[in-house]
């Protein structure tokens, strides 16, 4: 069995594997996966991790990858940057996992690690959003995780068709 190491990336981390983080997202788009792309574009990809750059270097997100081999194969972020009344919050958003290493609880211990971290930052609650009926579903679900609604129609596949999305949320500490 391979081990897998967790690391919280930086932004001169993030910045140093661009080409690592872009090949996961490169494997799940390929897959199918509904995760705000609807085709392979390097360059779309490219730019979408150099965002992410910047918001890790002001503190608006934080990124966890898994590392098999010290390759990354996964990844998970926490939206921090949230409205006066919502500090107490988080979303979770791009939980990824290269095809070549799923089915191995990588998912689950990026998602248990991103809540135990937005735990130890004083958020309470914690928001996401899916693809209904996807198979992340089931997965956020075992971990406690509620459904708040679905929203049909809400993003475009990359199969060109429109998808609903299902909204859930887990309280994960006492309200302030």
């Amino acid at each position: 069995m391979k081990t897998i190491n967790y690391q919280w990336l930086d932004a001169a981390g993030a910045q140093q594997e661009l080409a690592a983080l872009c090949n996961v997202l490169d494997g799940c788009v390929a897959q199918g996966a509904s995760i705000g792309f609807v085709k392979r574009d390097a360059q779309q990809m490219n730019h979408f991790w150099q965002d992410v750059v910047l918001s890790l270097a002001c503190g608006d997100k934080q990124l966890l990858v898994a590392r098999c081999e010290e390759r990354i194969v996964g990844t998970v972020m926490l939206v921090l940057a949230m409205p006066a009344n919502g500090v107490h919050r988080a979303e979770v958003v791009k939980l990824l996992v290269h095809p070549d290493a799923r089915r191995s609880g990588i998912a689950r211990a990026l998602m248990q690690q991103a809540e135990a971290r937005a735990g130890q930052l004083g958020r309470s609650l914690l928001v996401l959003d899916t693809r209904s009926g996807d198979v992340a579903e089931p997965l956020y679900r075992s971990l406690g995780w509620q459904t708040a609604g679905q929203i049909p129609g809400y993003a475009r596949s990359t199969a060109g068709v429109m998808d609903a999305t299902t909204v859930m949320y887990k309280a994960i500490g006492p309200a302030d």
